[in-house]
């Protein structure tokens, strides 16, 4: 917004050189990280008291670690705070009239509201399972498939009326087309080796993608600031790949794909950061609020579009190895306690408890030890990441 009102004085003859810095995109970027954080550190505050005073409290399940049912009762949801912060700072900073902004947005709202519902139950019906998965599936994939289709040809044209009519171009080809080099699949750490994907093949990666990373989001936030923390990491991170594949010289020298419009990405990343920070503040341990799934599938389904965008899926799942090893975890014990149940007549556990962060906790690491040691993984995890843009 403050691009477009920068724009106008200037037309106007309004030579003021402070409208300048609104044509940098780092300086933007800067202005919306500390925007997000000033208003979830303002904000922050007025919104826990009106959870407790709506008797908003994180239910426990009863077959949740010893140690956490102190918890129970503390406000949730605390997610909507994340989401009013980057909606706002990304709408103060950013410009209006890019698409990949937009289309991040409404995944991330839109994953935020099914988990608005999800945490409502939960706390209003008193059910600690809150929206029953193949519901929640659904819905997810209803919004993933949506974007997918969308970014499947946004990644290769400049503008939605083009994105239009390469979409129709498809339709008459019989749904057979292929896709411009830089939608194919990248392998970090080689320079030309890339996958090429046809549009369904895109959809269903970016499909998994967007989908895979909200729910491993929603799956990692189990302990108090282990989820928020690698969040704002992997975010940053995704930040500076997007202000690489935005700049046609900065890409065109690390033989990374350029896709105008990414740059304004960064604004994006930025703001949850800001906000990320802000609500860890009230998040560290022992928890004023907890982020929720609104905040959880919301963060998750962002980042995984970020990702696709910028063309960086298995940079991704390498920054957010976290996320990756918390899901498969659930993974690996939901399937390995059917197997032995259906053969040996009792099921049997790989880990002591799922997700992994209570597998640490039951073999004796405290909270604050499984997330300090989970942020220092993620902080390497992301540096490996962000070594790819030259060690190829």
């Amino acid at each position: 917004m403050l691009v477009s009102l920068a724009a106008w004085m200037q037309s106007h003859g309004h030579e003021l050189r402070f409208f300048r810095v609104f044509q940098y995109l780092t300086f933007r970027a800067v202005m919306a990280a500390m925007t997000a954080l000033l208003i979830g550190m303002v904000a922050g505050p007025w919104v826990i008291r009106r959870l407790t005073e709506l008797k908003i409290g994180q239910p426990v399940r009863d077959y949740a670690m010893q140690s956490h049912l102190k918890k129970s009762g503390t406000p949730t949801m605390g997610g909507v705070l994340i989401l009013i912060s980057i909606t706002l700072s990304t709408l103060l900073w950013f410009d209006w009239t890019n698409r990949f902004v937009w289309i991040v947005m409404l995944v991330t709202v839109g994953f935020g509201a099914i988990g608005w519902v999800d945490d409502w139950r939960k706390v209003v019906n008193k059910d600690p399972e809150g929206m029953r998965s193949r519901e929640k599936y659904f819905w997810q994939s209803v919004i993933g498939l949506v974007a997918a289709l969308y970014l499947a040809f946004s990644v290769s044209e400049t503008s939605n009326v083009r994105v239009v009519g390469l979409f129709f171009d498809w339709v008459r080809s019989g749904f057979d087309m292929t896709l411009p080099p830089r939608a194919g699949l990248l392998v970090p750490f080689f320079k030309e080796i890339k996958y090429p994907l046809g549009v369904f093949g895109f959809m269903i990666m970016t499909y998994f993608v967007i989908v895979g990373s909200s729910n491993a989001v929603n799956l990692t936030d189990g302990l108090d600031g282990l989820a928020i923390m690698p969040v704002v990491m992997v975010g940053s991170a995704l930040g500076v790949f997007a202000y690489v594949t935005g700049n046609a010289v900065y890409s065109r020298y690390l033989f990374l794909p350029h896709i105008p419009g990414s740059g304004e990405l960064l604004i994006f990343c930025a703001a949850v950061a800001g906000a990320g920070l802000a609500f860890l503040w009230f998040n560290a341990h022992p928890a004023q609020v907890f982020m929720g799934d609104v905040g959880a599938l919301a963060l998750g389904g962002a980042l995984g579009t970020i990702a696709v965008i910028v063309r960086q899926e298995i940079v991704l799942a390498i920054m957010g190895g976290i996320f990756v090893v918390e899901a498969l975890s659930v993974m690996a014990q939901v399937v390995y306690f059917k197997y032995t149940r259906r053969k040996y007549g009792q099921g049997r556990r790989i880990l002591l408890m799922a997700p992994l962060h209570h597998h640490f906790e039951k073999t004796g690491w405290n909270e604050t030890q499984v997330v300090i040691r989970f942020w220092i993984i993620t902080m390497l995890l992301c540096l490996i990441g962000l070594s790819t843009l030259k060690l190829r």
